[in-house]
C-alpha cells in the first residue's frame, strides 16, 4: 500500500521553528517529486514548497520564502519541511503528497503543483502565543 505519513507538528510560538518529515511506506520518493501543501481552517489548501526527485530543484511560494526548507533524505524514504521564523498565519495542517512524472526533475511554481493519489492526515501546526 502506496502511503505518505506526516509528522512534527506541533504547537510553536511565533517566531520558533519546526521540522516536519514526511515519510513514505510501499514505495520508494526517490522517483517522485515532493510537495508540501497546507490548509488552514476555512480556507482551500494551498502549495507551500516542492522539491524534485533528486533534490536538485526546489521551489517555494512567496508567503515561506526564506524562511522554510525543503530537503529529503532518499536513503531514509523521506522528504522534510524545516520551518523557521514561524508566523501565526502559517498555523494549518500541513500535507505532503507525491508530483506526477512531468514533475519530478524541475517543479513547477507550488500554486501549479498537482498530486497523485488521494491525501492523508497531514500533521496540524499551531503558530500562537
Amino acid at each position: 500500500q502506496l502511503q505518505l505519513v506526516e509528522s512534527g507538528g506541533g504547537l510553536v510560538q511565533p517566531g520558533g521553528s519546526l521540522r516536519l518529515s514526511c515519510a513514505a511506506s510501499g514505495f520508494t520518493l526517490d522517483s517522485y517529486a515532493i510537495g508540501w501543501f497546507r490548509q488552514a481552517l476555512g480556507k482551500e489548501r494551498e502549495g507551500v514548497s516542492c522539491i524534485s526527485s533528486n533534490g536538485d530543484s526546489t521551489r517555494y511560494a512567496d508567503s515561506v520564502k526564506g524562511r522554510f526548507t525543503i530537503s529529503r533524505d532518499n536513503a531514509k524514504n523521506t522528504v522534510y519541511l524545516q520551518m523557521n521564523s514561524l508566523k501565526p498565519e502559517d498555523s494549518g495542517i500541513y500535507y505532503c503528497a507525491r508530483g506526477p512524472r512531468s514533475d519530478r526533475d524541475v517543479c513547477p511554481p507550488p500554486h501549479l503543483m498537482k498530486v497523485l493519489g488521494s491525501w492523508s492526515q497531514g500533521t496540524q501546526v499551531i503558530v500562537s502565543s
